[in-house]
């Protein structure tokens, strides 16, 4: 059976699905056909191509959730990994409403994060859109004041003299005390129950060969990341692939449905769903 599977070629994706993409697990009757492409044209397709299996930004999740299920297994959450606001010149929070703000995306998972935790942003008009790389050269130019930065680009922005405004992640962390949600694997809703339990299991056995064999990824991880610097690589996996990745657990459930709920009293078109879990 074919799966068309829609990943990003951040390290973290590329690190889950190289044992399923490379055949060095036993993947069945099953056969992971693989799109490899930015996460905020992960988020802007997915109604269109409507893979069998996608990576989503949790905001974009929600805004799909009749459509799909949120496997056990993929997420990216944890502690210390959330987006960054930066600038090239010192900045204060209270000073971002008349701010040029540079985002990765408006389906993005950061994206969301921002206007809840900073409400004053919310329906302002001074957001540009950006593939999140970009992002730290558009603040060097000028072009922002301000940049909201995901992936393995929070590693690079000081070596570039940019500044930190806020990391949304410690100030989630700090006011609800539960690891931050920022992306997820899910499957299509339609698919037979059989299948996505075994999808889910799939994926779960290719993280842990992964971290079992950290050395036969990376060639794959190399050939789609933004950042060739191996050491970077090495703690963006470290950063975004962990316990939760496989499997989320009580506690990262209970994450999801925090940052699912504060989507919905903030306004943010999400479908209202009462199971979003395989």
């Amino acid at each position: 059976m074919k799966l068309l599977t829609s990943m990003s070629p951040c390290p973290n994706d590329t690190f889950i699905f190289d044992a399923i993409f490379n055949n060095r697990i036993d993947t069945g009757k099953y056969k992971f056909i693989p799109h490899i492409t930015d996460i905020e044209e992960l988020n802007k397709a997915v109604n269109d191509s409507m893979p069998d299996i996608t990576k989503l930004s949790f905001y974009t999740y929600f805004q799909v959730a009749d459509k799909y299920l949120l496997l056990n297994s993929g997420s990216a959450l944890g502690k210390n990994c959330g987006p960054l606001l930066i600038g090239k010149q010192k900045i204060y929070p209270d000073e971002l409403s008349d701010c040029k703000i540079a985002i990765p995306g408006k389906n993005t998972t950061a994206f969301l994060l921002m206007n809840i935790l900073f409400p004053e942003l919310k329906n302002k008009d001074n957001f540009y859109e950006y593939v999140f790389s970009d992002i730290e050269e558009v603040l060097l130019s000028g072009e922002c004041d301000a940049g909201l930065i995901i992936h393995e680009t929070r590693f690079t922005y000081q070596k570039k003299g940019l500044k930190l405004i806020a990391d949304l992640g410690t100030i989630w962390e700090d006011k609800y005390s539960l690891p931050l949600p920022l992306g997820g694997i899910a499957v299509k809703r339609d698919l037979p129950e059989n299948i996505k339990k075994d999808i889910d299991i799939l994926i779960r056995k290719s993280i842990i060969y992964g971290f079992e064999n950290p050395a036969k990824s990376l060639g794959f991880i190399k050939k789609y990341s933004q950042i060739s610097d191996e050491e970077i690589i090495s703690k963006h996996i470290e950063l975004y692939v962990n316990d939760y990745s496989i499997n989320l657990g009580d506690k990262g459930k209970k994450a999801v449905l925090k940052l699912y709920n504060l989507a919905m009293e903030t306004g943010f078109s999400v479908k209202k769903i009462k199971d979003l879990f395989v």
